[in-house]
C-alpha cells in the first residue's frame, strides 16, 4: 500500500505539482487570514474552503476551472448562512443537513461543475457544524472564504496555471432514456440521504457533539463511487485510513499541537499528502485528512485522546451507513457500472487510433495526446469500478482473476495507444498505407468489442495481412500489439462464462 501511494507512475510529475501547488494555495490563503486580523475559526474556514477549490475543481479547461470556481461562494455561503441560523434548532438542522447530502449528490448529474458545487455546499454546512458557527461569526467567515477562494485562484490560474486537465464525469451516466430512479445520480442521492440519516441518528447517541463526522464519513464514501461494490471498498479504506491516521495523532497530534511551528508544518505535509496520494490510494489521502483534522483540533483546544477514539468510532459509523444503503436502497451493481466504464475506454482507443491515422494521412485538426491523457482519466475509473473484483479481501477467485485480466490488456492498450500518438507526430511516418490499414483493423476490433453481439462474432485475425505487415515501422508494432489486446480482452469481457459479474 505504501509503496502504492509514493512510488507509483506519476506522468509528468503531475501529482507532485499538483500537490505543490496546493500547499502553496493553502498556505498563501491561510496566511492572508492571519495578516487581515480574522479569528482562528476563520482562517481554518478560509483553509478548508481554498483546499476544496484546489482539490474539487475538475473542469477539462481552464476557463471551466475559473469560471466553477467564481461560482462556490454562490452555492457555498447560502448554505454556511442556512447552518448558522439553524444552529440551535436541533430538528430543523439535522433535515437541513439531509437535504444537503441528497442535493449535493444528485448534482453530480451535471458533470464535474455539479460535482465540485454539490460537495462545496455540503463541506459549508459540515463546516459550521466543525465550528459551531452562529449568525454573529457569519461576517467574518464570508470575508475569510471569499479572500481565501481568491488567494488560491492567484495561485492556480496565475502563478502556477500548468494543466489542461480531462475532466472525467463523477457517475456513469444509464442508457438514453433513463430517468427518475432510473437515473444513477438519482439513485445515488436517495442512498446518500438514507445513509446519512442512519449515520446522523446513530452518530448522535455516541456524541452529541461531534455527530456530524458520521454523517461526513456517511458523504465521502459515496462522493467518487457508483456501485455498490465500490462504496464498500472505499467505506472500508476510509475506515482503514481513519485507524491509521489516528495511531499517528496519539504520537503526533497529542504530544506537539500546543507547538505552533510543528502544527503547521505537519498540516503542510498532510495537505500535501492528501494531494499527493488521491488519485492512488484513498487510505493514504484518509490518513493525512485524520492527521490534519487532529491537528486542527489541537490548534481548537479540544483535542485529546478520547476525541481520537470517538472520531475512530463515528468514522466506522458513517461507512457502515454507507454500506447498508448501497446494498438496501437501490443498489447499483458492480458489473452494470464496471459494462460501462470499459465500453467507454474502448470506444476511446478506437478514437484515438482513428485520430492518429487522422494524423498519418495529414490532418491537422486532431489531436491524439489529448486523447492519450483522456483514455489515462477513463482508465482510472474503470480501475475503481474493478476495485472491489481485485481487492485481496474478494473471496471469488475466479471473477477476481478475470478483473486482473481485463485491467492488464486495458493497461496494454493504453500503453500501445500512447506509443501510437508519439509516432504519430512524427512527419516521417505519414502516409504508409499499411499503416493506415493496420488502423482500421484496430478500429474494427473496438467495433466488434463494443457494438456486435457474442453470437456470430468473428475476431479471427488476418494471418495473411499480418504476414505482410512483418517488419514494419515502430507504429505497425504498436497496431499489432494493440489489435492482440483488444482480441484477448473478447474473452473476459463478452463470453458468458468469463463476464467479470459484479458483486
Amino acid at each position: 500500500m505504501l509503496k502504492r501511494a509514493f512510488v507509483a507512475p506519476d506522468p509528468g510529475h503531475m501529482r507532485l505539482r499538483f500537490a505543490s501547488r496546493a500547499v502553496l494555495g493553502i498556505g498563501l490563503a491561510v496566511a492572508l487570514c492571519g495578516a487581515a486580523g480574522h479569528s482562528l475559526a476563520a482562517a481554518v474556514a478560509g483553509g478548508l474552503a481554498a483546499l476544496l477549490a484546489l482539490f474539487t475543481v475538475t473542469d477539462a479547461t481552464v476557463r471551466g476551472q475559473a469560471i466553477t470556481t467564481a461560482l462556490l461562494p454562490a452555492v457555498g455561503l447560502p448554505v454556511l448562512t442556512l447552518a448558522a441560523v439553524l444552529h440551535d434548532v436541533p430538528v430543523a438542522r439535522d433535515l437541513a443537513f439531509l437535504a444537503v447530502v441528497g442535493a449535493g449528490v444528485y448534482a453530480r448529474r451535471w458533470g464535474p461543475r455539479g460535482h465540485s458545487l454539490g460537495v462545496f455546499g455540503f463541506m459549508a454546512y459540515f463546516s459550521a457544524q466543525f465550528l459551531h458557527t452562529v449568525p454573529a461569526q457569519l461576517p467574518e467567515l464570508y470575508a475569510a472564504v471569499l479572500l481565501s477562494l481568491i488567494a488560491s485562484s492567484v495561485v492556480r490560474f496565475g502563478v502556477w496555471c500548468y494543466e489542461r486537465r480531462i475532466a472525467i464525469p463523477a457517475a456513469v451516466a444509464l442508457p438514453a432514456g433513463a430517468s427518475g430512479l432510473g437515473r444513477i445520480t438519482t439513485r445515488h442521492a436517495v442512498q446518500a440521504t438514507a445513509g446519512a440519516a442512519f449515520a446522523l441518528a446513530v452518530g448522535q447517541v455516541l456524541s452529541d457533539q461531534r455527530w456530524y463526522w458520521a454523517v461526513g464519513a456517511t458523504w465521502w464514501v459515496f462522493v467518487a463511487t457508483t456501485s455498490r461494490g465500490e462504496a464498500v471498498v472505499r467505506g472500508f479504506r476510509r475506515f482503514l485510513g481513519t485507524v491509521l491516521g489516528i495511531g499517528l495523532g496519539f504520537a503526533v497530534a497529542v504530544p506537539l499541537h500546543h507547538e505552533p511551528v510543528v502544527v503547521a508544518a505537519v498540516v503542510a505535509v498532510s495537505v500535501f499528502g492528501i494531494f499527493y496520494t488521491a488519485a492512488v490510494s484513498y487510505t493514504w489521502m484518509m490518513l493525512a485528512v485524520t492527521v490534519m483534522a487532529s491537528m486542527l483540533y489541537g490548534l481548537l483546544g479540544v483535542l485529546d485522546p478520547d476525541l481520537l477514539v470517538l472520531r475512530v468510532t463515528e468514522t466506522a459509523v458513517g461507512a457502515l451507513g454507507a454500506v447498508l444503503a448501497v446494498l438496501i436502497v437501490l443498489p447499483v451493481t458492480t458489473h452494470s457500472v464496471t459494462e460501462a466504464w470499459v465500453e467507454r475506454a474502448l470506444r476511446c482507443v478506437h478514437t484515438c487510433t482513428a485520430e492518429a491515422a487522422a494524423r498519418l494521412a495529414g490532418s491537422e485538426d486532431v489531436d491524439p495526446p489529448r486523447r492519450v491523457v483522456e483514455l489515462e482519466a477513463i482508465l482510472g475509473r474503470v480501475r475503481l469500478s474493478l476495485a472491489p473484483l481485485v481487492h485481496p479481501l474478494n473471496p471469488m477467485k475466479a471473477r477476481k482473476r478475470r478483473a486482473r485480466r481485463v485491467l492488464a490488456l486495458l493497461d496494454d492498450c493504453a500503453r500501445e495507444v500512447r506509443g501510437l500518438a508519439s509516432v504519430a507526430a512524427d512527419p516521417e511516418a505519414s502516409h504508409d498505407n499499411r499503416l493506415a490499414a493496420a488502423c482500421r483493423r484496430v478500429e474494427a476490433a473496438v467495433e466488434a468489442l463494443t457494438d456486435v453481439p457474442a453470437a456470430g462474432r468473428d475476431l479471427r485475425v488476418d494471418h495473411a495481412a499480418a504476414t505482410d505487415l512483418t517488419g514494419a515501422e515502430q507504429m505497425l508494432t504498436h497496431l499489432h500489439a494493440l489489435e492482440r489486446a483488444l482480441l484477448e480482452l473478447a474473452v473476459p469481457l463478452r463470453r458468458p462464462s468469463r463476464v467479470p459479474a459484479g458483486a
